[in-house]
C-alpha cells in the first residue's frame, strides 16, 4: 500500500510536469496533435475535470463518474485499479462522457490556475478522508485506500503529460 504523503507528493510532481509540458505547448495550445486526438488545452481540461471529480469522490460527495453495480466493483478494482497500480502505468482507455472536453483553458496560464485549483481540492479531500481513517468509496472500484487512490490519480496525470506535445 502506498504512503499518503508520498502519493500526494507524486501527484503534485505529475501536475508540475504537466504544467511544464503545457508551457512548452503554448505555440500549438489549441491544435489537436493528430486527427481525433485532443489539443494540449483539452488535455489540461480533461485532467482538471478528473481531479475535481476525484476530489468529490474522496470527500464523499456526488461525482460525475459512472456508478457500476456493487457486485462488479471488485472486478473493476482488480482488473483496472490494482492493475494500474501494479504496472505503475495507466492503461489506454476511452474516457467517459463529461470528461471528453470540446475545449479547454484559453492558454497555459489559465490551465495552470485550473489545474492547481483542482489539485488543491483533491489534496484537501484526500487528507481529510485519511484523517478520519476511512477508505475512498469509489462508484467504480469500491472501497480503496486513500494513498492508493491518490497514486492512481498521479498515474492518470503522468499518462497525459506526453499528449501535451502537440501535433505529431
Amino acid at each position: 500500500m502506498a504512503d499518503l504523503t508520498e502519493s500526494l507528493e507524486g501527484i503534485q510532481s505529475a501536475v508540475g510536469s504537466l504544467l511544464v509540458a503545457a508551457e512548452a505547448a503554448a505555440p500549438v495550445w489549441t491544435v489537436p496533435r493528430a486527427p481525433g486526438k485532443w489539443s494540449p488545452s483539452q488535455v489540461a481540461e480533461h485532467v482538471a475535470r478528473i481531479m475535481e471529480e476525484s476530489a468529490n469522490v474522496a470527500a464523499g460527495l456526488p461525482s460525475k463518474f459512472p456508478t457500476i453495480p456493487f457486485v462488479l466493483r471488485p472486478i473493476g478494482r482488480i482488473l483496472v485499479f490494482k492493475r494500474i497500480l501494479w504496472r505503475k502505468s495507466f492503461l489506454n482507455m476511452k474516457t467517459g462522457e463529461g470528461f471528453d472536453p470540446s475545449t479547454g483553458p484559453a492558454n497555459p496560464a489559465q490551465a495552470r490556475l485550473r489545474l492547481e485549483s483542482a489539485l488543491r481540492k483533491f489534496d484537501q479531500a484526500c487528507r481529510s478522508r485519511a484523517e478520519r481513517g476511512q477508505k475512498v468509496s469509489s462508484s467504480i472500484f469500491g472501497a480503496v485506500p486513500v494513498a492508493d487512490f491518490a497514486k492512481f490519480q498521479e498515474l492518470h496525470v503522468r499518462h497525459h503529460v506526453p499528449q501535451m506535445s502537440g501535433p505529431s
